[in-house]
């Protein structure tokens, strides 16, 4: 990967999942007046496995941008080649998926009701803006073969077993 692409990719990084999953929880854990006393154990741990799995897939998700796609996770930027492999053969949204699991974890591992809420927000406005944003620019540029994608993999919750064209 040539070092404009990775920049490109880290600026994308900053502008859409730090916003999402660190400042915006950061200013909701601030004004709702969390506090250390609202932690609880098992909350925790079962926040932590989500937050875990939501990293790890985003990770995961961000890498094969530049890799395979050419391109970044940025609508401004995108691929110019359409990614069907890792965890795009499971689900077409795994930036979302993974995005939302992290804000789960969040919400569970610091009992916050605000980050849950935004989690929830998070998920609902990408329920409107990829089917009536993303998706229409997808088709436009890769036709056929999306279509054939769409047919065949969910968008936010995982098939069980990996989709090959």
């Amino acid at each position: 990967m040539n070092q404009s692409l990775s920049f490109r990719v880290f600026k994308a990084i900053l502008a859409l999942p730090v916003p999402v999953a660190i400042i915006i929880p950061s200013l909701l854990l601030y004004f709702s007046g969390w506090q250390l006393s609202d932690f609880v154990l098992w909350r925790f741990l079962i926040g932590a496995v989500c937050f875990l799995a939501g990293l790890l897939l985003a990770v995961s998700t961000v890498r094969l941008f530049p890799k395979l796609g050419n391109g970044t996770p940025a609508p401004w930027d995108p691929t110019s080649k359409m990614i069907i492999s890792g965890p795009y053969a499971y689900v077409r949204n795994p930036m979302i998926t993974g995005v939302v699991l992290i804000l789960t974890g969040e919400a569970l591992m610091l009992s916050s009701w605000a980050i849950g809420i935004w989690a929830i927000v998070f998920l609902i406005i990408n329920m409107f803006y990829f089917p009536l944003s993303e998706e229409p620019g997808l088709r436009k540029r890769f036709g056929k073969e999306y279509e054939e994608y769409c047919k065949n993999v969910p968008r936010y919750i995982p098939r069980l077993t990996p989709w090959k064209p």
